[in-house]
């Protein structure tokens, strides 16, 4: 934990995509809920994850208004897991809060946060109390996930918790010593423990522009989070292999055994057919399983970089930071705006 006889450091971590709609309104919200939180500083660490609007622009013209407000513009679109892993990376705080830009966590909800993290929590969740503003497909995909995730892995992640949430500077450093490029970062949260509590709310809609999240996408993020954390798809197809197996060897038995004492042919064409198609498609289907992880080993295999950073605004670290250790050295005032 931090030292709170210290003036603390919080860190903001926002990943920005095509966000320029929404910008303003957010800074507009976001700002005067940071200022108002006690004995504490604050900076927040934006990050343009190869947006194609005027994102960039918007926030490097906040960034030189606040001296507060650093800006990391990557190099193109890595998806929003390396563009979060990136804003991680770069905080400098005591705690850290990832949160997005859309508004629709509350930024209200930031001094309960930090409440219960000075009270001894080393991570405090942020839990949707519900669903009910998803539409109803929305609800049941997302309920049938998280059973069949928590079914399959050995990691279990908490329902209707995403990215809001504090992390101690401790989690933080645990988090930056996790290498893999594939990042779930829902179960990378997850996997480094640490004291937590559960903090709820209620969340609101987006406050401009929509979401860029298609189903696909939506999807490629399910298995990414299914594959990261269990091997169970894997092994499964043991039993699976030898389930059908023993079926194909009964109803051999079967069928010699009444060719010999009964004098019946054995079934004609069609259903030999049948039958080969049938296991032709479970193999193609074991395959694909196996290609799925086989296809994660070749990509962390090549070492490439998570993200790569095109450029830093307001690049220094802020003043009366101890390198390092994760506490603030006191000084006499918070920093000045620049």
């Amino acid at each position: 934990m931090a030292d709170y006889d210290n003036i603390q450091l919080l860190s903001l971590v926002v990943p920005f995509y095509n966000e320029g709609t929404a910008l303003q309104t957010f800074f507009d919200r976001v700002v005067p809920i940071l200022e108002s939180v006690p004995a504490t500083r604050f900076e927040i660490v934006c990050v343009n994850d190869g947006s194609a609007d005027d994102t960039l622009a918007r926030l490097v013209d906040i960034s030189r208004r606040d001296g507060r407000i650093r800006v990391i513009d990557l190099t193109r679109n890595f998806g929003k897991e390396a563009a979060l892993t990136a804003g991680i990376d770069e905080a400098f705080g005591d705690a850290v809060i990832p949160i997005d830009a859309d508004l629709q966590d509350p930024p209200e909800l930031i001094p309960t946060l930090v409440e219960k993290w000075r009270q001894g929590a080393e991570v405090v969740l942020a839990q949707r109390a519900s669903r009910a503003s998803d539409s109803f497909l929305k609800r049941v995909t997302a309920t049938a996930y998280y059973r069949v995730h928590n079914w399959l892995s050995d990691l279990k992640i908490p329902e209707n918790v995403g990215d809001f949430r504090l992390m101690d500077r401790a989690v933080v450093n645990a988090l930056k010593q996790l290498p893999e490029r594939h990042r779930f970062m829902k179960g990378l949260f997850a996997w480094v423990g640490f004291n937590t509590v559960v903090v709820q709310y209620e969340r609101a809609p987006r406050c401009a522009g929509e979401s860029k999240f298609s189903g696909w996408r939506l999807w490629n993020l399910a298995l990414e989070g299914i594959t990261s954390f269990s091997t169970l798809p894997l092994r499964s197809w043991t039993y699976v292999g030898s389930f059908i197996a023993m079926i194909a060897f009964c109803y051999g038995t079967f069928i010699v055994a009444r060719t010999l004492i009964l004098g019946v042919d054995v079934p004609g064409y069609a259903s030999v057919l049948s039958l080969l198609l049938f296991f032709g498609g479970i193999q193609l289907i074991g395959l694909g399983v196996l290609g799925e992880y086989i296809g994660r080993i070749y990509d962390e295999s090549k070492g490439r970089p998570i993200y790569l950073v095109k450029r830093r605004y307001q690049e220094r670290r802020p003043q009366g930071r101890a390198v390092g250790n994760g506490r603030v050295i006191p000084i006499a005032a918070a920093a000045k705006r620049h």
